[in-house]
């Protein structure tokens, strides 16, 4: 990491505040899970699961991406004899590359896959107000939808876990700096409100007391990164998922989608000055995947190339309804804080800290019962 996180900060022996965060909140509990001493909690947690959905067709849900992460947990909770549900947000930016290897997964483990296919002329045209209004996080529109779907089928089949890819072993290094909360409506609504030419009608949002009190604290719909419960070996997992699923890389994380290969390879470093590679290799070199010196080896080569990237452009405003030098003067316009636009930082703040006590007391009535 650099000084491109406006907000990095080295302490007195040269260490950076996102390795001191990671040492303090991330890194005894991914030393147990990669050294396997968390297993016993994981198969209390499986146990619990095929409890849950004793009855159901499904007893979890996976979202699917065709990413590293969300295929290596289908294949895992396959393998720990889970029965998920797997459903994906058919944004309208899928490579073809990323279909194939949807395809292949769901095929290979027996999976039954919902997709939800957005209404393109909201979505393109909310993509678009993302562009216009000139702020980092324009992956937004892609990002705020998908844990719906995973919400929406999880209370349509009375399933109690969601199954998540997060993990602290490949991606714990991400400033927030370089972008805002993709679960803001309020924020999405402003930004459409002011740019936008369409009314959101179909556009699955999802306000900030559904999404983080009523589903997982009323409702008990419980979000696990199965991830950090087992050895969690990026590269090892690329060449399983390969072995076991035909899974085919895409060059770069999260590169399955057009729009965010795009979006990471070129809006955010061309625009802002943030690329997404050092917090990407910086988590692994941190969970003792990748050396530092691999790392800035790599930072000297690109995986987006030049010709890939005019034609990602050329497509990406096509597919908007605008003209590649009008996208590129929209570019142009200048940065943008998010904070310049309604949002809901505070409310989520003030709902984050009684939720966690709401939870507590919860918690403890569960177990006087």
């Amino acid at each position: 990491m650099d000084t491109s996180d406006p907000d990095i900060w080295f302490d007195e022996r040269g260490v950076s505040s996102h390795v001191l965060r990671f040492e303090s909140a991330f890194a005894p509990e991914l030393r147990r899970a990669q050294a396997g001493e968390r297993i016993s909690e994981l198969d209390a947690l499986v146990a619990e699961i095929k409890k849950s959905g004793e009855g159901k067709p499904y007893d979890c849900i996976i979202g699917i991406s065709g990413g590293v992460d969300s295929s290596y947990v289908a294949l895992q909770a396959v393998r720990l004899g889970l029965r998920p549900l797997a459903v994906h947000f058919d944004s309208g930016w899928n490579s073809e590359l990323a279909v194939d290897n949807i395809h292949n997964l769901v095929s290979k483990l027996g999976l039954d896959l919902y997709t939800h296919v957005v209404d393109w002329r909201e979505m393109k045209d909310l993509q678009l107000s993302f562009f216009k209004a000139s702020v980092a996080n324009a992956d937004t529109p892609t990002d705020h939808a998908f844990s719906w779907v995973a919400y929406s089928q999880a209370m349509k089949y009375g399933i109690k876990y969601i199954l998540s890819g997060a993990n602290f072993a490949s991606e714990s290094i991400l400033p927030p700096a370089w972008g805002y909360d993709s679960s803001d409506a309020r924020h999405v609504k402003a930004i459409q409100k002011q740019f936008g030419t369409v009314k959101l009608k179909t556009y699955p949002l999802m306000g900030l007391a559904k999404r983080n009190l009523w589903y997982p604290e009323v409702r008990r719909i419980r979000t696990v990164p199965l991830l950090n419960y087992m050895p969690y070996i990026y590269k090892d997992a690329k060449q399983e998922i390969a072995d076991e699923l035909s899974w085919r890389d895409y060059g770069g994380k999260h590169y399955e989608s057009v729009f965010t290969r795009y979006f990471q390879g070129y809006y955010l470093p061309h625009k802002f000055g943030f690329d997404k590679r050092l917090a990407h290799y910086s988590s692994l070199i941190v969970s003792d995947q990748m050396t530092r010196d691999e790392a800035l080896a790599l930072m000297e080569t690109t995986n987006y190339p030049d010709d890939l990237r005019r034609q990602d452009h050329e497509f990406i405003a096509k597919k908007l309804g605008v003209t590649p030098s009008e996208l590129e003067s929209i570019f142009e316009q200048p940065p943008v804080h998010y904070s310049q636009y309604p949002n809901a930082k505070a409310s989520t703040d003030r709902l984050f800290a009684f939720t966690a006590a709401l939870g507590s007391v919860l918690r403890k009535l569960r177990i006087l019962r």
